[in-house]
């Protein structure tokens, strides 16, 4: 498997990296947000399940 940055070989003090500096690229992705998964909402789904359809009915204030 080679480098996921740069597609070097990878070294062994930094593997599966090839380097200090590509080990630090990919921290700095997870680090900004650059390996999030996107997610859609739907309508079908409210976005917090316990602040609609009455969730707080019937308990007492």
């Amino acid at each position: 498997m080679n480098c996921p940055i740069c597609g070097k070989p990878p070294a062994e003090k930094y593997s599966p990296f090839c380097s200090r500096r590509c080990a630090d690229v990919d921290l700095g992705k997870w680090l900004t947000g650059s390996y999030a998964i996107p997610v859609e909402d739907t309508e079908d789904e409210p976005a917090d399940p316990g602040s609609e359809h009455g969730a707080d009915e019937g308990k007492p204030h």
